[in-house]
């Protein structure tokens, strides 16, 4: 009878597994027991199995290679066969395959054995409970060992013969022993004690949400891992519904690596500290729920702006930070290069040398006003004692200088520290070199042999400023377009649209081209960033994905300079901070009311007054009015600018000649103009600017990695 079984069931059987293991666990198996022995390692055995089969080539060497090629190239992918992302450079799944997964998704990730790793954003830890009651056990009823016997296999291998077994054998059961599915006594006590379980919510940063992980005390004491710390733990995942969605998480069977956080150190162990109290951790921010987001947003529109121009036939070009041309003529907000103060022996006499500038008792001023503020915003955020002495001592050195700068005007009769010309033939570069505002004027030499060109990358501006916008380094994506104009007239357009090939055409004006790329940017986010997008609504700012979508699918307002001063000078139901006319620039105040209250849609000014824009605009024929123009959008105002380029050598010197600029420092930009010119465009949008009109964000300082303002350079 055990031989028809054996053909019954296909496969030996072995006692235990029938007995005591009817069907798979569904975490793990028993380390072992007396009868199946200790617990095989599967996963030591498939990885020995792949290496011996790896050896050798499936089905021939040319089947053999091109399973070896598709393994391959399922690598490069970064999937596993059980549907996670693998990380390529990392044995560890990244937790948004996990956590993004659709429902259908989700299901098919259950009981998967995966490794991730994260930081702890939260820990609770449930102590062992009171002990679980159990209901009265009967009289232990001695068992006997024995071998088992072929009618106990059935009836374990298969349910439904158990009634008719009970009609033959005894209610006891066989005469030899128990039946089979009795299920053996466990040994545990009457009063079963719950295990102490920490639950950890863990993120990598590859997407917004977190993933809960359940580790038992006896793979880790609880006081190990805190909020803060760095973990990486193997699992089983495990799907739990709820009414809205389905969350995975992950039943901990190993801890591979701890790094360990000081809660009582650690910023933000305890609480959520407002943005304002973040930027003094600009080293640690990056963990926090928001910044991560942020900067995943940064990533995206970064990569749709390679993608745009890329598909566009856009080159993208690395243009110098270091420059010795002023990109807006020459003026005091730049940061000079310099290494003349290297040397200690000359630091005291050159320390306070300049360029024929004055140390103006007003800057050290303003910095001890900004000083004190961060000072209060640690009192109100509770931060650590040793950043708030640190900002204390800061403080007191600000107020000491700004006392001998006082005491040295009286002196002086008023005047400040004069300053002596610096020898910069002794400098690295042998004259002031500078670092760069603006690459627009480089990016025009490859755009006169390359065509249409782009660059992405920081410019700086030692301005201080009580602009929100406003950063001393901040990062500026630039395009160059040859052979492209601001605009094309009315006619032209109508003689377009009445050929064959009006359509094709209709991109001409680099208007157009700044227009698409917004609403590439807008689009693209929309459909990659979604999840961090709706953090941004919950958290931030209630609008953002609507303005996105405003941007992305409405027409540009097409207005001239004129007509803004025009239509604001209308308004009668409301006064403005600064009294609009022409000539002037408009305020944030006039931009956000043009976009808001007037037009209602993103709105494109252009035909500047000639004072308002720099030397290389091309000059419009009224001799008053430059070809340059500005995208504004509600929220942040002024998002692009740009401008037709001056392509006749005459113009552009007298306009040189007129501001005043030293006309040796730009003989290298003037040769492109006797060489081969011609009529280019260019635009320019600040990146910053963009991450904060897609996130909501009111300051610059939080939307850019160790931001760099006045009075602050942390890390």
């Amino acid at each position: 009878m055990a031989a028809a079984l054996r053909g019954l069931l296909g496969k030996p059987l072995r006692s235990c597994r029938s007995l005591h293991h009817p069907r798979p666990p569904a975490v793990g198996r028993p380390a072992g027991c007396r009868t199946c022995g200790p617990r095989i390692d599967t996963d030591k055995a498939y990885k020995s199995k792949t290496r011996s089969m790896a050896a050798q080539p499936e089905d021939g060497g040319v089947a053999g290679n091109e399973h070896r090629q598709k393994r391959e190239r399922e690598w490069e992918l970064g999937h596993s066969s059980s549907g996670v992302l693998m990380s390529k450079y990392s044995k560890r799944v990244a937790l948004s395959t996990i956590l993004c997964a659709s429902s259908d998704g989700a299901r098919g990730l259950e009981g998967q054995r995966v490794v991730v790793g994260g930081w702890v954003k939260s820990c609770k830890h449930k102590e062992a409970g009171a002990k679980k009651q159990l209901p009265p056990k009967p009289p232990c009823v001695p068992v006997v060992s024995r071998d088992v016997t072929c009618s106990e296999v059935l009836i374990t291998r298969l349910p439904f013969l158990r009634p008719l077994v009970r009609l033959f054998l005894p209610v006891g059961g066989s005469a030899s022993g128990p039946p089979a599915f009795q299920k053996p006594d466990s040994g545990s006590d009457d009063n079963e004690a719950l295990p102490a379980v920490t639950c950890l919510k863990i993120n990598d940063g590859s997407c917004v949400r977190n993933l809960q992980v359940l580790i038992d005390s006896s793979i880790s004491v609880n006081a190990q891992v805190t909020v803060g710390a760095s973990i990486l733990v193997e699992g089983v995942l495990r799907l739990q519904s709820t009414p809205a969605k389905y969350l995975m998480d992950l039943v901990a069977e190993k801890l591979i690596h701890v790094g360990l956080s000081d809660p009582h150190k650690y910023p933000f162990a305890k609480k959520q500290l407002p943005l304002e109290s973040s930027r003094l951790y600009p080293h640690l921010r990056p963990r926090t729920t928001t910044v991560a987001s942020i900067t995943r947003i940064r990533n995206g529109l970064s990569t749709a702006t390679n993608a745009f121009f890329q598909a566009n036939g856009f080159l993208h070009v690395q243009m110098p930070v270091i420059t010795t041309t002023s990109h807006f003529g020459e003026g005091p907000e730049r940061f000079q290069v310099t290494t003349l103060l290297k040397n200690t022996n000359k630091s005291k006499e050159i320390g306070r040398k300049n360029d024929e500038a004055l140390i103006n008792l007003d800057v050290v001023r303003a910095a001890i006003k900004d000083k004190s503020r961060r000072i209060d915003e640690l009192k109100r955020s509770n931060s650590n004692r040793e950043a708030l002495a640190i900002a204390l001592e800061d403080l007191k050195k600000a107020n000491e200088l700004a006392f001998q700068l006082e005491m040295s005007q009286t002196s002086n009769s008023g005047a400040s520290l004069k300053i002596e010309k610096v020898d910069f033939s002794k400098d690295f570069f042998s004259q002031p070199a500078y670092l760069s505002v603006s690459a627009g004027l480089h990016l025009e030499s490859y755009a006169c042999a390359l065509s249409s060109v782009y660059t992405f990358g920081p410019v700086f501006q030692a301005k201080t400023s009580e602009s929100t916008k406003d950063l001393a380094e901040m990062w500026m994506v630039e395009a160059e377009l040859a052979f492209s104009e601001l605009e094309v007239c009315d006619w032209f357009y109508w003689m377009l649209d009445t050929c064959f090939y009006a359509t094709q055409n209709s991109n001409l004006d680099v208007m157009n081209c700044t227009e698409d790329y917004l609403k590439f940017l807008c689009q693209w986010i929309l459909e990659n960033c979604l999840d961090d997008l709706r953090f941004s609504s919950k958290r931030i700012d209630k609008s953002c994905i609507n303005r996105l979508q405003c941007v992305a699918t409405s027409t540009f307002k097409r207005i001239t300079y004129r007509e803004a001063v025009d239509a604001l000078k209308t308004v009668t139901h409301k006064t403005f901070k600064t009294q609009i006319k022409w000539g002037i620039h408009m305020s944030e105040e006039h931009e956000n009311y043009l976009v808001d209250e007037i037009y209602k849609c993103p709105i494109i000014v252009y035909d500047y007054p000639k004072e308002l824009r720099p030397f290389y605009v091309h000059l419009k024929d009224d001799g008053k009015t430059v070809s340059a123009f500005d995208v504004i959008v509600p929220k942040v105002g002024v998002l692009v600018r740009g401008s037709q380029k001056e392509e006749r050598i005459d113009a552009i010197s007298a306009r040189i000649d007129e501001l005043g600029l030293p006309r040796q420092h730009y003989e290298w930009y003037l040769e492109l103009r006797r060489h081969g010119t011609i009529k280019h465009s260019s635009f320019s949008l600040g990146f910053e600017n963009m991450v904060m009109f897609a996130t909501g964000i009111g300051d610059a300082r939080d939307v850019i990695p160790f931001p760099r303002f006045s009075g602050n350079a942390v890390a």
